[in-house]
């Protein structure tokens, strides 16, 4: 059963394509304060990509998803470090590739080793983010918008999925957190936005396409500035990133 902080919306309607009737995007939304709160839903979009978890194993698979939550990325590629953009498709193959027109990619420290939650690019961003799968988290640094890019896992072979969703921490504001899916013409299919969460909690966003689409990317684009030195949480709709979650990535 959903609750006041975590909903589950999904809209339906017709789209005629070539005289045939195509089912409309399937959209997954939540928000609350702890991981529990967005739970359900985004165990229902696990569901809705399919079973099993792909994890890294190389190539297209005939069933199943890929996630990515960063905790098993090294000390070596993790705060104060970078993340390369195709780490998930060389050195864990998952099948995606981190475009941006920023300073590249980082995944934050592990306690103990570095300063958590990206204290080490401003100190307090901590008290603003919590995890929904402890204890890393994701940013592009220089910017607050960034590209996935789909591949067969482990191969350099443009890849298109039917679903992507992503975990946020601390979305203030609505319409200014989203995801655009974007066909590989570069057209825009559908864009989501983030639902925002009450005290700089969590949130959820995954559409799940049918039949006739085909996402060859995905934009993000995180608040309305990026994590760095100068930007405070208290000024700033600050937003950084979980959990990423999609369909097995298929060829061309």
């Amino acid at each position: 059963m959903l609750n006041k902080q975590s909903f589950l919306k999904i809209s339906y309607s017709l789209l005629f394509l070539s005289q045939a009737v195509t089912a409309a995007p399937v959209v997954y939304q939540a928000y609350g304060v702890a991981p529990a709160d967005i739970q359900s839903t985004v165990d229902s979009y696990r569901a809705a990509l399919g079973a099993p978890n792909n994890g890294a194993t190389p190539g297209s698979q005939s069933w199943g998803r890929r996630e990515i939550n960063w905790d098993g990325v090294p000390d070596s590629f993790s705060g104060p470090n970078k993340l390369p953009g195709n780490f998930f498709n060389v050195n864990s193959p998952r099948g995606v590739k981190f475009l941006s027109i920023g300073n590249g990619f980082q995944v934050s420290g592990k306690s103990g080793v570095a300063p958590i939650e990206f204290d080490n690019i401003r100190w307090g961003y901590s008290n603003s983010f919590k995890t929904f799968s402890p204890e890393r988290l994701f940013t592009s640094l220089g910017t607050n918008s960034m590209e996935v890019h789909f591949f067969v896992p482990g191969a350099n072979k443009a890849a298109y999925v039917k679903g992507f969703g992503a975990v946020f921490t601390d979305v203030d504001r609505k319409n200014l957190t989203s995801i655009e899916y974007l066909s590989n013409t570069g057209a825009v299919i559908y864009k989501g936005w983030v639902p925002p969460s009450p005290n700089g909690s969590l949130s959820f966003l995954g559409v799940k396409f049918n039949q006739a689409e085909r996402v060859a990317k995905v934009r993000i684009t995180t608040g309305n500035a990026a994590l760095n030195s100068a930007n405070s949480d208290q000024w700033f709709d600050i937003v950084s990133m979980d959990d990423f979650l999609y369909s097995e990535p298929r060829a061309y």
